[in-house]
């Protein structure tokens, strides 16, 4: 069963898995379960993606319950009515705060202005050998992205050399292969937390959080940071 984060006869919000697709994809074919079709089945009604999250990616995915409500969603998403906030666990400590300008180019070879801004929020360094290194750091980051690029996190940590932990292929190979080998880790650590927008019909403002699954907190609990605020 999916996880129902908010739910009227508008829209419906899931806390969705690390793993699940939102629906077919042409880069992954292998898979045979899909939000859609979960959520469809699970509530007995068709339901339209309004946005998206990578299959790794886990954290509130937003529904819309007819074609109106998706139109005005729509808009309100590509307007940047939307505030979209993700927890990261990056490699190495990253600078306080930043604002990444950097264009991105898609599967169409067309570049696209891409921005993201995020803040530090916990340090972290482990006794992992790494690069002739006793330790590893790591760092734990709320990113905001303004705009809603292809993989746009992943690629803009990678862009200031601070790859998120457990992302392939925009990451760290031996980072991930470490981490795979003394942890058994195989997700990323990447989660869509929050998301702030205004009812599409009631104009209210909603405030939809997403607990972090059991791998963020278990890599959490590697790193001693504290995630109880988001548990």
């Amino acid at each position: 069963m999916l996880e129902i984060l908010y739910q009227d006869e508008y829209i419906i919000a899931i806390n969705k898995p690390s793993g699940l697709l939102v629906h077919k994809s042409f880069y992954a074919r292998d898979a045979k379960v899909y939000a859609i079709q979960e959520l469809r089945n699970q509530i007995g009604q068709h339901v339209y993606p309004i946005h998206r999250l990578d299959r790794k990616t886990s954290g509130v995915l937003l529904f819309a319950l007819d074609a109106a409500v998706l139109k005005i969603m729509n808009d309100r998403f590509a307007t940047r009515e939307v505030e979209k906030k993700y927890l990261a666990i990056l490699r190495g400590w990253s600078p306080e705060e930043l604002t990444i300008d950097y264009d991105l180019t898609n599967d169409d070879d067309i570049t696209q202005n891409a921005i993201t801004y995020f803040h530090r929020l916990q340090n972290a360094e482990v006794e992992l050998e790494f690069n002739n290194k006793p330790t590893s750091r790591y760092c734990l980051v709320e990113a905001i992205p303004e705009t809603g690029r292809m993989h746009q996190l992943r690629k803009h940590f990678k862009h200031i050399f601070h790859p998120i932990l457990g992302s392939r292929p925009h990451g760290c190979n031996k980072q991930n292969k470490l981490w795979l080998e003394n942890y058994e880790l195989k997700g990323m650590m990447l989660h869509a937390h929050q998301l702030i927008f205004n009812h599409p019909i009631r104009n209210e403002q909603l405030i939809l959080n997403a607990k972090i699954n059991e791998e963020f907190s278990r890599v959490g609990t590697i790193l001693n940071l504290d995630l109880s605020k988001y548990k």
